[in-house]
């Protein structure tokens, strides 16, 4: 589906009638003839409550963009310690994610690299609220672009592009940058809370007309997309179920991964160019890299493909390694007969 809503006022909380009124109906998980009355009451209630509870917070991020990024910087390194401190489950994916990818680091080295990863993901937290209410000016000295011209030169000559782009932290931040310059298409997934939901819809939909497909819209509506010559802002290397992937190597480990970046690339007759976000210390900001684009993708051959793509964010992610989305429970998918790693 392809998602619409209105043109908002950036400086307005997203919970406001005025930003977005009736445009975006809440939907249900399950249809309301599925539930028994006294069931329907109190998953409503619990709806009601998670929709009060979230606009305080919404609102708090809204105060936040109004800070230099310095100190916006520095509250989110501190928020990310907390988030290491307080968030048991995460912190052990963390560590066995760094286990089995670095083992050639110390133990006291890798503990480093995992207070640096909750750092840097607790300022590009509180930083979205830049993305999503600072002003297109500011926004443009934040984020600095290098490569866009590769991009439009593939668009001049009409050729579909695919932005592949690995899970970095910094990522939001470079889907702005790509946003600003232009009109790009991108996946949605509908959030659970619907303040949230709307907060990232808006965020994602502030500049140019972006489209937003969800996984149900298939490989049809991507491909006819990206051939309307809308680049393809693409983040394949997430955990994925066993059917619907391959095992090939990631850190020298067998990893279920799609073999989306191959197939599109081949229906769309796409080229592929890497996207990479760095965050920058302090009040630097981003920067946001565009690559070459790959020769001789896509072959025959799928799987070697997708061994490729793998390999290539691998070295990315060497090159920043604290910056990676390492909570993301990347090994979840093991092949037939190995134990759960989580």
């Amino acid at each position: 589906m392809h998602y619409k809503v209105k043109n908002v006022a950036c400086m307005l909380p997203v919970w406001n009638p005025k930003v977005f009124g009736n445009t975006m109906p809440v939907r249900h998980a399950l249809p309301r003839k599925t539930l028994v009355p006294d069931r329907f009451a109190s998953l409503h209630r619990a709806h009601m409550l998670r929709r009060l509870l979230s606009q305080p917070v919404v609102f708090v991020f809204w105060l936040l963009h109004f800070l230099p990024l310095t100190v916006l910087a520095s509250i989110g390194n501190a928020l990310g310690y907390v988030l290491y401190l307080s968030g048991k489950h995460r912190r052990n994916v963390v560590k066995i994610n760094l286990d089995w990818c670095f083992p050639e680091l110390s133990s006291d080295e890798r503990t480093r690299l995992a207070k640096d990863h909750f750092r840097v993901l607790g300022r590009t937290i509180l930083e979205r609220s830049i993305l999503w209410w600072g002003s297109r000016e500011r926004l443009e000295h934040m984020i600095r672009i290098e490569g866009a011209e590769k991009i439009r030169a593939l668009l001049d000559a009409g050729k579909p592009i695919i932005l592949l782009t690995p899970h970095f932290v910094g990522l939001d931040a470079g889907g702005v940058a790509v946003a600003m310059r232009f009109d790009s298409l991108s996946m949605y997934a509908e959030q659970a809370n619907p303040v949230f939901d709307r907060l990232l819809l808006n965020g994602r939909r502030r500049f140019g007309d972006q489209m937003l497909l969800t996984r149900q819209d298939g490989i049809r509506a991507t491909v006819k997309a990206m051939k309307s010559g809308r680049p393809f802002y693409y983040l394949p290397d997430l955990n994925a179920r066993r059917r619907e992937s391959i095992f090939v190597p990631f850190f020298g480990i067998q990893t279920a991964t799609i073999t989306g970046l191959s197939r599109l690339s081949r229906a769309a007759g796409a080229t592929v160019l890497t996207c990479v976000t760095r965050v920058l210390p302090g009040n630097q900001g981003y920067l946001t890299e565009i690559g070459d684009p790959w020769e001789n993708f896509p072959t025959a051959d799928p799987e070697a493909d997708t061994a490729r793509m793998n390999a290539w964010i691998e070295t990315a992610i060497r090159t920043m390694p604290e910056q990676y989305y390492w909570v993301h429970r990347r090994f979840k998918t093991r092949p037939e007969g190995e134990e759960k790693v989580y």
